[in-house]
């Protein structure tokens, strides 16, 4: 991942059972900031998930919110992958 502080948001199936997940991917946070934004964006698109490796990861396809709400919390994302 590019360390160029742009929040990479892509929807994965693969490896996961079939399940949609949405993952956020290149913010420029230490881990416990990081787990503090996942539970924000938990509450705000009302699903699951965890952070792994420095990527949070949401159950569900649920990137237009996510991008919407890195906007609102003052961080630029952009649509990754197909």
């Amino acid at each position: 991942m590019p360390a160029d502080g742009i929040a990479r948001i892509r929807r994965e199936k693969a490896g996961r059972g079939g399940k949609t997940v949405t993952t956020i991917a290149g913010l420029p946070l230490d881990e416990a900031a990081l787990a503090a934004l996942a539970r924000r964006l938990k509450t705000a698109c009302g699903t699951g998930g965890t952070v792994r490796d420095g990527t949070i990861e949401l159950q569900g396809d649920h990137r237009d919110a996510v991008l919407a709400f890195l906007a609102k919390e003052g961080f630029r994302g952009k649509l990754a992958g197909g």
